[in-house]
């Protein structure tokens, strides 16, 4: 897991840094960063939005006696697409759009899900105690 998080932080800045001088190279310095500007402005704005419909809907389930677990998972993966496009660079923009628009999104909850199940029946979760 650890190996897996240190590919992550090394491979990801390399991949932005590429595509940001890819981009830049193309449209020139300022234009790029006006587009990355604008785009993080934007998932602010989206995350807001999306992020109260969701609380609502939540607030909805609980008036209802229900459990909102998918309201929740939604509430997350927009927190999580959110600081995705408000992070500098291109790919993880991309990413950050991916977790915002709602069809994309159930497709990832779908396979969260999936590997949730197959990690539990698989005993993949390991509960230690200090």
């Amino acid at each position: 897991m650890l190996f897996r998080l240190f590919i992550l932080f090394a491979i990801v800045p390399v991949i932005e840094i590429y595509l940001l001088i890819k981009v830049g190279s193309v449209i020139g310095g300022l234009p790029t960063v006006a587009i990355l500007l604008a785009i993080s402005l934007l998932g602010a704005y989206l995350v807001r939005h999306q992020g109260f419909a969701i609380l609502r809907k939540i607030q909805e389930e609980l008036a209802q006696g229900r459990l909102p677990a998918a309201q929740l998972l939604d509430g997350a993966l927009v927190l999580v697409g959110g600081v995705l496009l408000m992070t500098p660079g291109f790919f993880t923009d991309f990413l950050g759009i991916f977790f915002l628009i709602p069809l994309t999104r159930n497709i990832i909850k779908m396979w969260l899900g999936l590997w949730l199940r197959n990690r539990l029946a698989g005993g993949g979760f390991v509960i230690r105690r200090f």
